[in-house]
């Protein structure tokens, strides 16, 4: 069963995706379960988890219907208000939906570098406890002692970490401070991470696999083979390249690896971290 642990469904209009500028026109429209059908079809990959583009619960029901009607979506990480007093309200609402199994905040687009630290949002963070949801982490390399002190917090929360923290990736640079934290978070057991959105991050307008090797390869020796889990990012992956290359580059990266490990990161570790057999339908064939 191979699992992509992170993709995008939206109906675009320029309200609710200012971030989708003239110069972002490859992913300047549409993209639903159907655009991503012969994609999985051909690359061989069984089922995804949506993850929020928008931070509105109108969003987050929406997903939780293109995933009822679509059994392909295994999961949905939606959007919670963290640091209102509704997050009580929206967690009895969508909790007992089988298919929420995470939520997330878009950090690394608050202007406030330590908001992650906030106490109304820890606040609502450590309501997931009850639950038994993931959080996923998105953010930049420059939010990652925040994430590390934030993530002491919750001992008992699952966390995901989205697009391997976001470092600078420049040809000839490697990004030593990115690497630093995020073996220091690693250490932490209830952290996971996924290997997604790496080629968007490159500065500059190609990339090949042994630019990105050496951050999958300390993503591996971070977490191990039992907490790194495959994602897309697709759509906005198209930015920098098509599903099936980056299917296949995932896919050398873990050729000199066991096929367990392989197994375990292409979806095995997605189904158990965010505990897909509470969704309703039949395991995928």
């Amino acid at each position: 069963m191979n699992i992509d642990s992170h993709q995008h469904f939206w109906r675009y209009n320029e309200t609710d995706f200012p971030w989708i500028t003239d110069a972002l026109a490859k992913i300047k429209r549409d993209f639903l379960p159907a655009d991503l059908a012969p994609l999985h079809q051909a690359s061989g990959i069984d089922g995804s988890i949506a993850v929020q583009a928008r931070q509105s619960l109108e969003e987050t029901s929406w997903l939780l219907e293109l995933a009822d009607e679509n059994e392909s979506i295994r999961g949905v990480v939606g959007w919670l208000p963290f640091c209102d007093s509704q997050i009580d309200s929206a967690l009895e609402r969508f909790a007992s939906r089988p298919k929420l199994v995470g939520a997330r905040h878009i950090i690394h687009d608050e202007p406030d570098d330590a908001f992650i630290l906030r106490d109304d949002f820890n606040a609502g963070i450590r309501k997931l406890a009850a639950h038994d949801l993931v959080y996923d982490i998105l953010i930049f390399e420059k939010h990652l002692p925040a994430t590390i002190e934030f993530v002491d917090r919750h001992p008992d929360i699952p966390f995901v970490v989205d697009h391997i923290a976001k470092p600078k990736i420049r040809p000839g640079n490697f990004d030593q401070a990115w690497r630093t934290n995020i073996l220091e978070l690693a250490r932490r057991q209830n952290v996971a991470c996924k290997v997604s959105g790496m080629a968007t991050e490159v500065e500059g307008p190609a990339w090949d696999y042994e630019l990105l090797r050496p951050y999958f390869e300390t993503v591996l020796e971070a977490f191990g083979h039992d907490r790194l889990l495959f994602g897309s990012d697709w759509p906005v992956c198209l930015l920098k390249t098509d599903y099936a290359r980056w299917v296949k580059t995932v896919q050398t990266f873990l050729q000199p690896l066991s096929l367990d490990v392989q197994a375990a990161i292409f979806g095995n570790n997605a189904s158990r971290i965010y505990n897909l057999s509470r969704a309703p339908n039949a395991p995928l064939k």
